[in-house]
């Protein structure tokens, strides 16, 4: 076994969210894989008032206590599987909001995207990649989207169709790649060609 981690972060907190299931199948898609060990982040178990630092998160001077938790949570991870819903064309807010929290914790880290919505949640994935882009997050090109219409029945049970394991081989192999390359980059190693 790999010793790469790899958080797959549930990033909706909404009664009655359709994330939990999108985040348990990725979950037993990846259990199948030797690459990484890969753990839910659940943003319930998390929960972190609207920004509170009173410093930028750059800097790594967190005051508060539930900041110093998520930052050790995130510090554990060689990288991420975002999971979000779209809401009004970008993700959700209490995502947005725990990435912010944080800086330093998040770069040179890989990151794969997984979305939901109306339109398959494409626009919360595009906003996404612009975020990692700014904390130096380096986000793999293969991405799964789900669609409300095709991929839930009646919008709240989600049956994903089988040609979705194979996309998600490949968000995982690319992810892993870019994770293990970024590893070591984290240490001052010199990349191997």
């Amino acid at each position: 076994m790999s010793d790469l981690k790899i958080a797959v972060i549930l990033g909706s907190t909404r009664p009655g969210r359709n994330g939990k299931a999108v985040a348990d199948w990725v979950l037993t898609q990846a259990q199948q894989r030797s690459g990484a060990t890969y753990e839910l982040v659940d943003l319930l178990d998390h929960p972190l008032p609207h920004l509170d630092e009173a410093i930028p998160p750059s800097t790594g001077q967190y005051a508060g206590e539930h900041t110093k938790a998520w930052a050790a949570t995130i510090a554990a991870y060689d990288g991420f599987v975002f999971v979000t819903p779209e809401y009004n064309h970008s993700t959700s807010g209490v995502l947005k909001n725990a990435i912010d929290y944080l800086y330093g914790e998040w770069n040179n880290k890989a990151a794969g995207f997984v979305s939901y919505g109306s339109l398959g949640g494409a626009r919360a994935i595009e906003h996404l990649r612009a975020i990692s882009a700014e904390l130096q997050i380096a986000d793999v090109r293969q991405q799964l989207s789900f669609s409300l219409f095709t991929d839930f029945e009646n919008f709240s049970t989600f049956t994903p169709g089988p040609q979705y394991a194979d996309q998600a081989a490949v968000l995982f192999d690319q992810l892993e790649s870019w994770a293990g390359a970024l590893q070591q980059v984290r240490v001052g190693e010199p990349v191997a060609a």
